[in-house]
């Protein structure tokens, strides 16, 4: 499909009752070319970097907004996720097929309330209203949101209107009654003039509406795995309605990011931290595919990996890609810029501030060096800062929150859109082996986050050597691929035991072992309990420091994979 390019202002939306629409964008201000004083910034792209088309996705503060990206992306589309005061200029540059307005805590008919932006009906192009974003264009097109007499919160039965059948567009092919995810606590009242009730549940009587326009809304929640045929229907909206070519495929991706690394990098030296894990491996192989023997990469023993880890990522990375290694032993320094500190986002700024100590270090001996590569993944981003306005920042990332300022480096972070699945697809296709796309992910700031407290060399080791009887016997039992991750914690709790007939006074070791998709959700792993059996009586027999073995079942949210 050749590019689009957007109107610089778009044209009105057509719609049965012009008068009211008119009011509402007269009201709401911000329209194409007159961005709100107080909506922050989003990166400016150069033309390389914007891509063919975008389903953007205006975020409202819901738990589940990343899971929408995840769904779209799963349907072979690019989505990306914007603040809901982005400007008609950054959304612009992505050059948007639709939108979707995202759920959110806040009530549409309360005051100050987050808006969508005025430009999103004046585009032309079709909109997908959940839960609050239903309400929300409910309330801004002339209907009305009232309060739920009887709120709807997990699972319901989604009725086909009688006068819609199943004719609409976006339920098209949905079985009747579908069963959906319903989380509300307002409902719709009226609809807006020119729209139709396209379903119902046994609660509200508009579950589901849409116009003639080409703007829906829908009380549930289709990105869930709650809602069986959600993919379906999302792929309707984003396929059928919105006409996006389903063409982001990991062969587009890496010409894409071929061709904007050049652009970026011109005939400039490069540098790439290899940390040993699929995301800067896939980001190195990107990039020297991209400038050849203009990068050389850098793989630095900050002496906070497991046991063996950095013979086997020189190992593995020497034999399979062909790019200039140098290897750094620093663990020495890290070390004593760890010592006395405890607080975790204080041990990541840490280790994120020595690593680029040592890479200066490092690219003065390569001579004129401009950028590093980062493997930046897309939930790094948003998890470390948001994506603007209503998402809170959840910790700081080693490859995002945990850099200095003022570094002498440019950033070059080809993977920062893609979610981790996309990564290991662009890995595979580029060739880089299953040992390289297939291990764990491992955090950039090692084992100082999985021991609480200092971290000293002793605690070091038995950290180590805990972890070490976790992974062997994960892989004996044939679980490694299954698990997103599975490891062990040294805490700082003691508890008394008795060993050998002698009382002891040892470490609390907890396992952690979690499924998840793309870590910005993760379910406790019901590991065997053999296996489990196995890995408490090994630990307390093979590591004489630690006497007690706990399991750690918490979900996130609540809680986070790694413990600090």
């Amino acid at each position: 499909m050749p590019e689009r390019s957007p109107s610089p202002s778009p044209p009105r939306i057509r719609t049965s009752d012009d008068l009211e629409v008119s009011s509402y964008l007269a009201s709401a201000g911000g329209g194409p070319g007159e961005p709100a004083a107080d909506r922050p910034a989003l990166p400016d792209r150069p033309p390389a970097q914007r891509p063919r088309e975008t389903i953007v996705i205006l975020d409202f503060g819901s738990q589940t907004s990343m899971l929408i990206a995840r769904r779209v992306r799963d349907l072979h589309v690019y989505c990306e996720l914007l603040p809901h005061t982005a400007t008609w200029e950054q959304v612009q540059a992505l050059n948007p097929k639709g939108f979707i307005l995202s759920g959110g805590p806040a009530s549409a008919i309360d005051e100050g309330a987050p808006q969508a932006p005025a430009f999103i009906y004046q585009s032309g192009l079709p909109v997908l209203g959940i839960c609050y974003g239903m309400q929300l264009i409910a309330a801004q097109l002339g209907g009305r949101v009232a309060a739920a007499q009887e709120r709807e919160f997990g699972h319901a039965l989604l009725h086909n209107s009688p006068s819609d059948g199943n004719g609409s567009a976006l339920l098209a092919g949905l079985p009747e009654p579908m069963a959906v995810w319903m989380s509300h606590g307002d409902r719709i009242a009226e609809l807006p003039p020119g729209f139709r009730t396209l379903g119902s549940s046994e609660s509200i009587p508009i579950a589901a509406m849409g116009n003639d326009a080409g703007i829906y809304g829908i009380q549930f929640h289709p990105e869930v795995v709650h809602t069986p045929h959600g993919d379906r229907l999302l792929a309707n909206f984003v396929r059928d309605i919105c006409g996006c070519a389903a063409d982001w495929t990991p062969d587009s991706f890496i010409d894409m990011a071929v061709a904007q690394i050049r652009a970026t990098v011109g005939d400039k030296r490069v540098i790439c931290a290899l940390s040993g894990g699929v995301d800067s491996a896939v980001a190195a192989a990107l990039v020297h595919r991209a400038v050849g023997d203009q990068l050389s990469c850098i793989f630095v023993d900050n002496g906070l990996l497991r046991r063996e880890e950095p013979e086997r990522v020189l190992r593995t990375f020497r034999k399979h890609l062909r790019i200039d290694l140098r290897h750094v032993d620093a663990g020495d320094r890290f070390q004593q810029g760890l010592a006395g500190v405890t607080d975790p986002e204080s041990k990541r700024k840490r280790v994120g501030e020595t690593f680029i100590a040592v890479f200066e270090q490092v690219a003065s001996d390569l001579g004129a060096v401009e950028f590093m590569v980062q493997g930046t993944t897309y939930p790094d981003v948003v998890e470390s800062a948001g994506v603007g306005g209503v998402t809170a920042a959840i910790k700081s990332h080693h490859n995002v929150g945990g850099l200095p300022e003022h570094m002498q480096f440019a950033l070059v972070e080809p993977l920062r859109y893609l979610f981790k699945d996309e990564v290991r697809q662009v890995g595979l296709q580029l060739g880089l082996p299953d040992e390289m796309i297939f291990r764990q992910p491992f955090p950039g700031p090692g084992l100082a986050i999985r021991i609480i407290g200092e971290v000293t060399p002793a605690k070091l080791e038995i950290l180590r050597a805990a972890d070490w009887v976790v992974m062997d016997e994960v892989k004996a039992a044939g679980l490694y691929r299954d698990l997103w991750q599975a490891f062990a914690i040294l805490t700082d709790t003691r508890s008394v035991g008795v060993q050998g007939d002698a009382r002891t006074y040892g470490y609390v070791v907890a396992v952690r072992a979690v499924n998840a998709a793309d870590a910005m959700t993760a379910d406790w792993a019901r590991l065997p309990y053999d296996v489990m059996a196995r890995i408490s009586n090994r630990i307390v027999n093979e590591v004489p420091e630690v006497n007690r073995v706990v399991l750690d079942i918490t979900s996130k949210p609540p809680g986070t994979i790694e413990w600090e």
